[in-house]
Formats: structure tokens, C-alpha cells, sequence
């Protein structure tokens, strides 16, 4: 690969795919609407080009994607613009792909396979979505493998990183660095997964030089389950935050989703806080090679550095 498009260069997974791409050599296009975010982001990033757009717009769309051998599509939107508007980006960016001749690296969710089963959940786990949400995923995974191109999908956990905003841990470490009273949504006590985006993005990046994982899922797990209680202790040792922490439950986020479309949209996804979803990276491990895996401790550390310097 020597030229790359990363469609949601501005969110958390799009940050760590254009540095993971850029960190070997490939040419990369950052993609969003944001220009003033990508210019801060990259500016000083020789091997990063910078195109603003919208991929509702076809055009643009194919404008920033001739030349590039793999298009990652790593854009977040709120939960509350999913049904109306995820299967047409998909298929736009499918579009787009077919176009240019370009193949297509899917940054994807756990919310098609359901609930927890109360073991690791590999590829050949039936996907039994019973969320909204999970059978939207089902549907953009049938749009992209119908498409007339190679396509690879890859299933993360939660993120948290650099850049990655709307994810549990973030909602906790934005107070804890500003000194506020903090939260942590979900029981402390369930032990759950949650991956570093830097280890996602080599994930991903190391698939699509794979001419073997196109046409296929893979599961991307992370350095382990860890509980809010385990992450908070490390925090507090980092940080020296002395403050309590406070439980954010559904029926809290249930309240204010009277009055928030988003928080009305976590409701349902509540679950992976009671029966979390682990993935296994049995099959990437046996077909690629090891899984990157960041502690949580050094992952952590590092996304609060970063958080403390933006």
C-alpha cells in the first residue's frame, strides 16, 4: 500500500489509522468535515494530505479517493442520526470505492453479536443483534460485502485515546484532567474491554496489507477486561484525583435522554455495561500474528498526557 484515504481523520480511531499509516511510509488523504481540527491535527505531517468534505457528497467523496489503493472508513456519528443516515454513507463510500478501484478497510463495533455470552466471541459466533443499533451494524455488513470490491471488516471493543471522545473512558478522564467531579458510566465492578486506539489502528493497518483478510471479519481484542474500579485506582495513582466518583446508571442516562436525543439513544446499549461482549483474537493471531496490546496503565498514561496538551 503506498497511498491511503482515512475517512474520519478527526475522531479518535481515525487519528491512530492516519499515524499508524503515515508512521510506515503511506501517503495518506485525512478526510473530514472539520478543517481547521485536521490542520491542527496534522499540519506538521509531511506524508498527510488534508481534504475537508462531506460523504454525503459523492463527488467529494470520489475526488479524495482517486489514487489510493485502501479506503479506511472510520466515521463516528451520533447515535441518533444512525437509522437514518448509516447505510447511506456505507454506501456512498462503497460507491466510491468501486469507482476508483480502491479497497475498502471497515472500522465496525461488537453491537451485531449482542449480548455477552460469558466467553470470548470469535468470527463464527452467530451475530443475534437485539438492539436497534447491532441490526443497523448487520445491515452496513451486508451493504459492504455485496460491494465490487475487496472489503475487510474489523470489530473493536470501546475505544479510548487520543482524540476518542465519546467512549466511556473519556467521560471519566475529561473531569478527572480538569480536576471536576467525575463519573463513571455502568457498575464499577463489571469488568469490561475496552481497546487503545494506537493498538486498533496497527490492527487494521497490518490487515489491509493482507491480501488474505479481505473478504473477511476479525475480531480485534484488547489487553484484557479491566472493571471502572481498577481503572479508576490507576487513574487516581497518575493524576493524585482525590475526588469521588460517582455511578452514571441507565435509569440516570434514561432521564436526561428525556431531553437529549443521544443519551435517549445509550439507553439501549446499557447492556454491554452488564453483559459485556470480550472479543477473541484467536483467528489474528493464528493468520496475521499477535494481537497489539497496550497495557491499560501505559494506555491510559498516555491518553491523559495527550488529553492535558490539546
Amino acid at each position: 500500500m503506498d497511498r491511503a484515504l482515512v475517512l474520519g481523520a478527526s475522531g479518535g480511531m481515525g487519528y491512530a489509522i492516519v499515524n499508524e499509516l503515515s508512521n510506515r511510509g503511506v501517503k495518506v488523504v485525512a478526510f473530514a468535515r472539520n478543517g481547521s481540527k485536521l490542520n491542527a491535527m496534522y499540519e506538521n505531517n509531511s506524508n498527510v494530505e488534508i481534504k475537508t468534505g462531506d460523504v454525503f457528497d459523492q463527488d467529494a467523496l470520489i475526488l479524495a479517493a482517486r489514487g489510493v489503493d485502501v479506503i479506511f472508513h472510520a466515521i463516528n456519528i451520533p447515535y441518533h442520526r444512525w437509522e437514518i443516515e448509516q447505510a447511506t454513507i456505507v454506501q456512498n463510500i462503497v460507491y466510491a470505492a468501486e469507482q476508483v478501484n480502491a479497497k475498502l478497510a471497515m472500522v465496525d463495533n461488537i453491537y451485531a453479536y449482542g449480548k455477552g455470552l460469558g466467553k470470548a466471541v470469535d468470527e463464527q459466533t452467530p451475530k443475534e443483534p437485539h438492539t436497534k443499533k447491532g441490526k443497523i451494524r448487520l445491515q452496513l455488513e451486508d451493504i459492504v460485502f455485496k460491494a465490487n470490491i475487496p472489503v475487510l471488516i474489523a470489530h473493536f471493543p470501546d475505544f479510548y485515546g487520543p482524540y476518542a471522545e465519546n467512549t466511556f473512558i473519556h467521560f471519566l478522564l475529561k473531569d478527572v484532567v480538569t480536576n471536576k467531579r467525575a463519573s463513571f458510566v455502568g457498575d464499577q465492578n463489571v469488568k469490561r474491554e475496552f481497546l487503545y486506539t494506537p493498538d486498533g489502528a496497527k490492527a487494521i493497518v497490518e490487515l489491509s496489507n493482507n491480501e488474505k483478510a479481505f473478504g473477511q471479519h476479525w475480531n480485534i481484542p484488547s489487553a484484557g477486561v479491566i472493571s471502572g474500579e481498577e481503572i479508576i485506582r490507576e487513574v487516581r495513582k497518575m493524576t493524585g484525583y482525590e475526588k469521588k466518583v460517582s455511578v452514571v446508571t441507565k435509569n440516570m442516562i434514561r432521564f436526561v435522554g428525556i431531553f437529549n436525543p443521544q443519551m435517549r439513544e445509550l439507553v439501549e446499549m446499557m447492556y454491554l455495561t452488564e453483559q459485556p461482549v470480550v472479543l477473541s483474537g484467536a483467528k489474528y493471531e493464528r493468520e496475521v500474528g499477535p494481537v497489539p496490546r497496550t497495557s491499560y496503565r501505559e494506555g491510559i498514561q498516555q491518553t491523559i498526557k495527550h488529553m492535558k496538551h490539546i
